[in-house]
Formats: C-alpha cells, sequence, structure tokens
C-alpha cells in the first residue's frame, strides 16, 4: 500500500534536496559488526551465533565467581558514530554535507576517506572503536572513546577557523550536533556556540538545529539537564528538533520533572508533547522499535512502527530515522510526513543494510511497505 500524500510532496520536492547544506558533527567511530558465538562446527563462519541479549546475559550471570569466555566473530567494519551514520545517509539523499567529527589525528582512518572526500570533512581525533553486538531482541554496544576528551570548542575553531565554522554554519539548512553523551565537553561547546558563534548570524527561519543525545545512562541527570537547557537556547537563532529513542525520552522527561513512559502508543505521544512544553523548542520526536511520535505547537501525532523480525542490520536504525525525518524538515514537509520519512528511512535501512534515496523510499512503499496513516 503506497501513501499517495507523501510520494506527492517528496517527488515534487525532491529537486530541492541537491540545494541543501547540511552541517553534522562531532563524534565518528569505526563500527565492528561482530556476532556473539555460541556453539561453532567450523572454521570461519561455520557457527551458531547466540541468538538474544537474554540468553547472552544468561551466560554471562552463570559466569560469576568462575569466568567464561565468548568468542566474537567480526562480520564487517564500517563507519560508525550517530553523526557519520546520519551524515551518509543525507548523502545518499543527495543534500549536500559537511562533517565535523573524529575520522583520524594526523591522517584520516581509511574507513573514513571516500566518507571524508564527499563532505570535505574537518577531523579533530582520531575516531573511537565499537563492538557492535546485534541479537534479535537489541543490541550491545561496546564503545573505547577515550580520545573524544579533545573535542573542546577551542579545538574545533583552532582546527577549522573561526571564519570557516562561520562561513559553514551560515551557509547550511540544517545543523545537527549528535551525541552529546560520549563526547564529554559537548555541553561546553553548545554553551559557546550560543554565547560567542551563533550572535554573529543572527536568528533565522530557514536553519534547523537537530539534536541527538545518544543514551545518556552513564551520564549523571544533572548534566543531562544541563544539555537540554543549552538545546533550548538555540530556539533564539533557528527551529530546534530534539530527536530520542524511548529510552532517552523517559530520560529527558524525568529530569525535566514530567516523568513518563514510553511503553504504549498514547505513552510515545505525550512523553513527547510533555518535554516540548517544557523546552519551549519546536519539535520533539521519538523514535523506537513499535511506536514513534513528533510533538509540536500544534500538534501531536503518532505512528506504529511496522516490526522487522529479522533486521539485517541495526546499528544505525535510529540515525537513518534522524536522516529521514530530516529530509521531511528539509523538503519543508509537514510534521506527520517529517515523522512517515524517518520511520520509512530505518525500516528500509534494517531491511537492506544501506542508506536509502528517495527513489529507494518510493520502490519501497510500491514494493508494499506498509505505513498506517499519523495520529
Amino acid at each position: 500500500m503506497t501513501d499517495p500524500d507523501l510520494l506527492h510532496l517528496c517527488f515534487e520536492r525532491s529537486s530541492q534536496l541537491a540545494s541543501r547544506q547540511a552541517f553534522v558533527g562531532l563524534d565518528g567511530f569505526v563500527d565492528r559488526i561482530v556476532k556473539a558465538v555460541d556453539k561453532r562446527s567450523g572454521t570461519g563462519d561455520a557457527f551458531t551465533p547466540i541468538p538474544t541479549l537474554t540468553e547472552l546475559s544468561k551466560r554471562i550471570g552463570t559466569a560469576a565467581g568462575r569466568g567464561t569466555n565468548i568468542e566474537l566473530f567480526l562480520e564487517r567494519e564500517k563507519i560508525g558514530g550517530n553523526g557519520p551514520i546520519f551524515a551518509e545517509a543525507l548523502l545518499a539523499s543527495q543534500v549536500q554535507v559537511k562533517a565535523v567529527g573524529a575520522f583520524g589525528k594526523n591522517e584520516v582512518h581509511p574507513v573514513f576517506e571516500e566518507f571524508a572526500k564527499k563532505t570535505k570533512a574537518v577531523s579533530l581525533c582520531d575516531p573511537g572503536v565499537t563492538h557492535a553486538l546485534e541479537f534479535e531482541d537489541g543490541k550491545l554496544m561496546l564503545g573505547m572513546m577515550s580520545q573524544f576528551d579533545e573535542i573542546t570548542y577551542d579545538h574545533l575553531v583552532h582546527t577549522m577557523g573561526e571564519g570557516a565554522l562561520l562561513d559553514a554554519i551560515s551557509r547550511a539548512h540544517l545543523i545537527a550536533l549528535i551525541n552529546w553523551t560520549m563526547i564529554p565537553n559537548f555541553s561546553q561547546i553548545l554553551s559557546a556556540w550560543v554565547d560567542k558563534l551563533l550572535p554573529n548570524l543572527g536568528p533565522t527561519e530557514n536553519r534547523v538545529f537537530f539534536f541527538d543525545p545518544a543514551d545518556p545512562e552513564k551520564r549523571p541527570e544533572s548534566e543531562y539537564l544541563a544539555y537540554l537547557e543549552q538545546v533550548k537556547r538555540f530556539h533564539a537563532y533557528g527551529r530546534v528538533v530534539l530527536s530520542v529513542n524511548g529510552k532517552e525520552a523517559e530520560a529527558a522527561a524525568e529530569c525535566l520533572g514530567v516523568p513518563g513512559k514510553v511503553d504504549s502508543f498514547d505513552h510515545c505521544k505525550k512523553v513527547a508533547s510533555d518535554i516540548r512544553q517544557k523546552l519551549e523548542i519546536e519539535c520533539v520526536t521519538i523514535h523506537g522499535m513499535q511506536w514513534a511520535s513528533c510533538a509540536t505547537r500544534d500538534e501531536v501525532i503518532g505512528l506504529d512502527v511496522p516490526h522487522c523480525p529479522k533486521p539485517v542490520i541495526s546499528t544505525g536504525a535510529g540515525d537513518h530515522f534522524d536522516a529521514g525525518f530530516s529530509v521531511g524538515e528539509l523538503l519543508l514537509l509537514p510534521p506527520s510526513e517529517c515523522l512517515k520519512l524517518g520511520v520509512l528511512y530505518s525500516g528500509y535501512y534494517v531491511r537492506t543494510g544501506k542508506s536509502p534515496s528517495l527513489g529507494n523510499i518510493e520502490a519501497f512503499l510500491k514494493e508494499g511497505f506498509s505505513l498506517g496513516s499519523a495520529h
């Protein structure tokens, strides 16, 4: 079943994407997609993987006081990090991207070579490394990222040059500042942007600031609250969109004093609305495996997410939701259609392992991927 309204809007305006520019930062990882071996029957990939996180947790639990050995089998190595995956998805949609992040200190890491060329990337330090263990019921991300201590506002200005930084931001229709959780100085960077950088540019309705904090569990609640307050300040210089998954949304609601659970379709909508009202920004969107929602000043919309029982890849699904939603923003689509595009981009990615173009999304819909109506 196709969605004629969405198709009409997207392809009526798709030619506009080639003239849209995005500034994306500030992380960068080498992702090692691995499977945890359950039983091995031969060399190479002749093994049965541990199927679920639940089974892995049981195995780890029984090792207490004794120890155990779990083999990790490397399936592939790829570009990782919320910013780069998001940027790659925008590139696939023909958006012009300027990337700033962790791609290599003295020289660009081989994984990022092609990406760096396409985005005229500015690198601040070496990339982090993530071992992404994917299971039928979720994923476990084991990251090493101490080099991100080097990412500061002063280092950004020193490396890029204040004039070049201002020029890149002034040209950008979309400014995506992603992965606060893993970059210790991110809140200070945001504060410096609002205090020192953005006043040189002034406000404009054509500029969208897009934020996704990533999983905040390892950071104190007081720091998460301070980050959200910094996000709120960007409202003076453009349209602000905050994108979170269910876990991140619940943590945000808790520290903003409006606690709620994202455990049903209606609650997903309510939590998005409560966060948006507290922050007084233009838009909050929540993405998850079962529901997605979007709250603006004018409406609160929800959408059921079609289930994918055996994803080709799950690492990066949220980043593709963000990219699809942002493509909708760049095309000046209404919130309900931005939400649909977010779900479509994520759905296409987890089923194919590839970032879609709008042409891919058209074919995806025509081939039978069914989206319910946003309501």
